[in-house]
């Protein structure tokens, strides 16, 4: 007997299948389609309720079939995909990294953000990291490719774009309104809750130290849909 589902693979089917009617309702013009896909939207809130019962924020089933369909865009820019982050690994000449304590969670990561329409993602990098520390950054190179959802960084479907960088100037300060702290930590002196540590952690310090890498991403599950929640 197969083991029962994972909160997590739940609320990555849950996306899924939302993501599907969207994109469904999108290009559709058939009024008998649009009923069936938004008929698939209340199953997938349903389940995404069913996983979040009994937290203090709780899914409103029809808040979030509202909220989705509110999201519905027409044809090409009405298809649903994941969202793209980006992330900054730096390291300095202590071997230390950089790392920021955000404001909302009190969690320690490197620096994150959303990728901005107009830049590249190496140039939101570089922005993200001044925005969030002071610290001004060159780009070296892609070390690695996460799906939030899939790993459990992120509640919302979204591919974060990883980047090994190295501080080239500025002054060490926390933005005063995303970070709480911000700071250089050494491999034996991380700070505590650090997210996502034992997914990206060996790679990340094997490349601060100059150690060749593979970019780091998750592999492909066998089935993919039932495959192993924790193999990623």
């Amino acid at each position: 007997m197969e083991p029962a589902p994972t909160h997590k693979q739940l609320l990555r089917w849950s996306e899924a299948l939302a993501g599907i009617a969207r994109t469904g309702l999108a290009f559709t013009e058939s009024l008998y389609e649009r009923e069936r896909f938004e008929e698939v939207l209340h199953v997938a809130a349903d389940i995404k309720a069913a996983v979040e019962e009994g937290n203090h924020d709780a899914v409103d089933v029809h808040g979030q079939v509202e909220e989705w369909l509110g999201s519905v865009g027409s044809g090409v820019p009405g298809y649903v995909t994941p969202k793209v982050a980006v992330g900054a690994v730096v390291g300095n000449d202590k071997g230390e990294i950089l790392l920021v304590q955000r404001a909302d969670s009190g969690v320690w990561l490197y620096p994150t953000g959303w990728a901005d329409v107009g830049y590249s993602a190496a140039e939101v990098v570089v922005k993200e990291v001044a925005e969030e520390t002071g610290i001004e950054v060159e780009v070296i190179r892609l070390v690695a490719v996460l799906d939030g959802l899939r790993v459990g960084m992120s509640q919302i479907p979204l591919y974060s774009l990883v980047f090994q960088c190295r501080p080239v100037g500025g002054e060490l300060r926390a933005h005063p309104l995303e970070c709480a702290d911000v700071g250089w930590f050494a491999p034996d002196q991380l700070p505590y809750p650090l997210a996502g540590l034992n997914l990206w952690g060996d790679a990340v310090f094997s490349a601060l130290r100059g150690e060749p890498v593979d970019v780091v991403y998750n592999n492909v599950r066998q089935p993919i849909w039932r495959g192993n929640p924790e193999h990623t």
